[in-house]
């Protein structure tokens, strides 16, 4: 018998079926009724993603607690002497709780927690506003153990230690039939999450929530089940479970695939695979359909609140999309647009092989998967000609990089992509370029004990303004990873996910040497104001010339180290130069005529431009 998300799935996907006829037919239908297009006003975002529990602690009664961050599975054992780690405390410093393990400073790491949640973001609204974004993009929030939040308990309620009252939230959840989208109700958390949705549609900014449909934790209710019951649990053919227990003997044959090889993260299985499937590359292959029933009913929950699309969010992030098959994804992204057919779909798509081979986006990008990828395949060359590395590049070859890249892609989703630099898997930006090594490679005190994880010099902060000056005048959608424009530094994960450094805080000086074993060397830490004040300046560049993120663009001169390119519409022409050479270079602009510089307002009448090494100029036609 089919149930009511079911059935809903067979007309909406009869309908898409028929526009498609229509559309091959007639070549008429409109974009929102087959739903090819990335929305318009992905194009003109300018993204801030935030990983909540280091972002604000605005509310310390809500803070985590034991119990609500341990697994019954022991998988991350958490002592019983352990506390919320203060928010000024020196990151490289263990807890006196983490000392007591006696691990290594990574290996209890994951156990911190700092007590951020959705008060703190709304309380930063302001702050949001004031630097320029427009669009949030929040890494997970369902509720779950971890600080990644990707080993989900459920995916249909925000994370008790994220709203005003966890204890009412859990009693909340309990009281419900997680199998049975009739009996969800909504937690305090949930209702304070939808509040802060509505604040921020007020101030016509957007919000994506990132999601796993690949895997849960091993607190999910239907795993659990599945642990208790075993082969009797009616949920036994949810996950990639490879062998059951067998009561009669002393050994527990369980056993299960858990995402790469993950054991707290056991894999939801596919269906219907009719390709090879392959860690890197798209496949044909679905989602078992309890499951899939499962994920309908959550994403309407999150994109249409009580069936009110205007109180919803506006879109979703979705982690390791290559996991999943493309039957799905398709299904999936008919069913979102025709709940909001204005909703943004962004994939993650990353490795074809570590640290070498990035994904081809092509397949995710062609109006039936995504609006757009993180964008990853755009930053890693500009890294290579900005940043000084070991891998230099030079401006045509980046110009070639970022032309094969697009000429893949068609243009609405060009311009759509979320050009991302840093996250919560990538080190920060200043610490990106302040060191030498391949992309994402080796990039910890872990791994290369040479790594800087301190405070950059000054000439990796210059080459990261010609970068941001770069990302903000490019093709596509900028983000910015939260606390880069505080001026952070940190290495790959989880030295990226610091608790942000708000002006109002006095920080514990951080260890200039991290975890290296020497007599220990401070360094100051804190918000750099003249930082913020960069990213405000190309924040505002963006939002008031519409070449910039509608245009169509022009490279004027690339060689050796140099590059200028025009962005132009209509009505307006920028160009935007840059200079890595070590002597000043004279660049040719399109014509004589009046320019106006638009960091500084200087006018200026010429047919040419004089930049300094290691600089740049942004100048816009005045006449």
């Amino acid at each position: 018998m089919l149930n009511q998300t079911s059935m809903k799935k067979i007309i909406i996907t009869s309908f898409a079926f028929l526009s498609v006829l229509l559309v091959v037919s007639c070549k008429q239908n409109s974009d929102s009724e087959i739903y090819d297009q990335p929305p318009k006003w992905a194009r003109n975002a300018i993204w801030y993603q935030i990983f909540v529990e280091r972002f604000n602690n605005g509310d310390p009664t809500n803070d985590p607690t034991v119990e609500s961050i341990s697994t019954a599975s022991d998988f991350r054992p958490v002592p019983d002497d352990w506390s919320v780690t203060p928010w000024t405390h020196n990151w490289y410093e263990q807890d006196d709780w983490a000392k007591n393990m006696k691990v290594g400073f990574y290996d209890g790491l994951q156990l911190r927690r700092f007590g951020g949640d959705l008060q703190g973001i709304l309380d930063k609204l302001d702050y949001l506003q004031e630097l320029g974004v427009t669009a949030l993009y929040l890494n997970p929030v369902n509720d779950a153990p971890s600080l990644h939040k990707f080993d989900v308990r459920n995916w249909r309620h925000i994370d008790i230690n994220f709203g005003p009252d966890p204890e009412g939230d859990y009693e909340i959840i309990k009281s419900e039939d997680p199998a049975d989208p009739s009996t969800w109700k909504w937690t305090s958390a949930d209702q304070f999450f939808l509040i802060l949705v509505n604040e921020l549609h007020k101030r016509d900014m957007k919000i994506i929530l990132d999601f796993s449909w690949n895997h849960t934790g091993v607190e999910f209710w239907a795993w659990k089940d599945i642990i208790k019951n075993q082969e009797k649990s009616k949920y036994k053919d949810w996950y990639e479970i490879t062998s059951f227990d067998d009561p009669n003997t002393p050994e527990n044959e369980f056993a299960y695939h858990g995402w790469a090889n993950l054991a707290s993260l056991p894999e939801i299985k596919k269906v219907d695979i009719t390709t090879e499937k392959k860690s890197g590359y798209p496949y044909e292959g679905d989602i078992y359909e309890p499951v899939k029933d499962h994920i309908f009913a959550v994403t309407e929950r999150w994109l249409a609140p009580n069936g009110n699309v205007s109180q919803g969010i506006d879109g979703y992030r979705l982690d390791v999309a290559d996991h999943i098959g493309m039957k799905f994804w398709r299904d999936w992204r008919t069913y979102v647009k025709s709940i909001n057919p204005e909703a943004y779909l962004v994939g993650e798509i990353w490795w074809v092989k570590w640290p070498e081979t990035l994904m081809n986006p092509t397949p995710y990008v062609k109006g039936d998967v995504f609006d757009a990828v993180m964008f990853y395949q755009i930053y890693r060359p500009a890294r290579y000609f900005f940043a000084k590395t070991n891998f230099d590049i030079t401006a045509q070859q980046l110009v070639d990089s970022m032309n094969f890249q697009w000429d893949r892609i068609g243009k609405p989703y060009r311009y759509a992509m979320m050009n991302t630099a840093a996250t919560h898997d990538a080190p920060r930006l200043l610490s990106s370029f302040g060191n030498p090594n391949k992309y994402k490679y080796n990039a910890k005190p872990d791994a290369d004990p040479n790594y800087i994880t301190g405070k950059p010099d000054e000439e990796t902060y210059q080459r990261v303004k010609l970068y941001l000056m770069h990302q903000f005048t490019n093709i596509g959608a900028p983000q910015i990873w939260n606390g880069d424009e505080m001026g952070m530094w940190g290495g790959d994960d989880p030295d990226c996910r610091k608790p942000l450094w708000w002006p109002e805080f006095e920080f514990d000086p951080e260890y200039r040497n991290n975890i290296q074993p020497a007599e220990k060397e401070f360094e100051e830490v804190g918000f750099n104001s003249n930082w913020f004040e960069f990213y405000k300046q190309v924040t505002r560049i963006r939002k008031e010339n519409p070449a910039l993120s509608s245009g169509e663009i022009e490279f004027l001169e690339a060689e050796g180290k140099l590059l200028s390119y025009k962005r132009f519409n209509d009505k307006d022409e920028i160009i935007v130069m840059f200079n890595l050479e070590k002597h000043m270079h004279t660049f040719k602009l399109t014509s004589t005529g009046i320019w106006e510089d638009l960091m500084t307002g200087e006018i200026i009448t010429s047919d040419e431009v004089l930049v300094q090494p290691l600089d740049y100029q942004i100048l816009k036609r005045a006449e």
